[in-house]
Formats: structure tokens, C-alpha cells, sequence
């Protein structure tokens, strides 16, 4: 099996050993990163203010009189929010994500350049929804920008290379 390094193409595989394409399990991953790890579904049954008959409206709904009735507190209301709004973007960005590894497996984009996109959009997106749910001011906000950016760039060269490879 290769290491890391050597699936990312940074260290040289011995000749017999192949370079395994890591998209598919980082597929899995970050459908439950996104569908199920970043849900503020959890956060609003641990408070008590989900409500199954209108989940996505909880916090429009509940969310400011939760803090007047001391459920929660008002920090912990713009976390949640926060917390939705990574949740909905990680959901959005995901068909990025797809489109960019399926066609750059089935252009026969070398391995090494998928799982080194894949990594770092992986390590990206970890780290935009860190800042997006946890950061409360303006200044180190500004770092989702540049994550964001780092993962879609991640994604956009996975599909300028196929292109590249299905045009020769």
C-alpha cells in the first residue's frame, strides 16, 4: 500500500507498487461531513429546540425565544446559525466536489493529482467550516474566504486537467 506522501505524488512508489485513487472514499467522506457531521440537528436536540414538523426553520422560528426563555444564550444562537450556514454550503459545494473527481477518474487524471486535490480540498473544507462555526469576528472571519477558495481551486484544476486529458 502506498503511503500518504506517495499518493499525493510527493515521494517516488516502488515500481511495482500502484498509486490507489483515494476519491471515492474522500467522496464518502465528505458526504457525511456535510450531510451529517456539520447538521446543526445534533447542537438543536442537545439545547432542546428542534422541532421535527419544521427542522430547517427551528432557528427562525425558536431560535429568539429559546434565548429570551434561557434555552440558549445569544452566542450559542449564532453559532447554530453559523452552524447552518456551513452546513449548507458544504452541502452545495459538494457537486463540485463530485463533478471534479468523476471526471478527472474517468479523463485518467494520474492518480497523485487526485488524491493531492482531494487532500487538500479535505483539509480546506475542514478547516472553512472550523472558521465558519467557531470564529465571531470580523477580521479572522475573513479566513473562510481564502478556505473556500483553496477547495473550489482544488476542484476547478481536477477539472481543468480532465479537460486537458479528454482534448489530447
Amino acid at each position: 500500500m502506498a503511503s500518504l506522501l506517495t499518493a499525493v505524488g510527493l515521494t517516488q512508489a516502488p515500481l511495482s507498487t500502484p498509486i490507489p485513487n483515494y476519491g471515492p472514499g474522500f467522496l464518502i467522506f465528505h458526504f457525511v461531513f456535510a450531510y451529517g457531521l456539520l447538521s446543526s440537528r445534533t447542537l438543536k436536540q442537545c439545547y432542546g429546540i428542534d422541532h421535527q414538523e419544521s427542522p430547517r426553520q427551528d432557528l427562525n422560528k425558536y431560535g429568539e425565544t429559546a434565548v429570551r426563555d434561557g434555552k440558549i444564550t445569544q452566542k450559542q444562537l449564532e453559532m447554530l446559525q453559523r452552524n447552518e450556514a456551513a452546513h449548507a454550503n458544504s452541502v452545495e459545494n459538494y457537486t463540485l466536489f463530485v463533478a471534479g473527481i468523476t471526471l478527472a477518474t474517468y479523463a485518467g487524471v494520474p492518480r497523485t493529482t487526485i488524491n493531492a486535490a482531494c487532500l487538500t480540498y479535505t483539509v480546506a473544507r475542514i478547516l472553512y467550516a472550523v472558521n465558519y462555526i467557531t470564529v465571531e469576528r470580523r477580521r479572522p472571519a475573513m479566513w473562510r474566504a481564502v478556505f473556500w477558495w483553496v477547495g473550489n481551486l482544488s476542484c476547478l484544476t481536477l477539472l481543468w486537467k480532465a479537460g486537458q486529458a479528454l482534448s489530447s
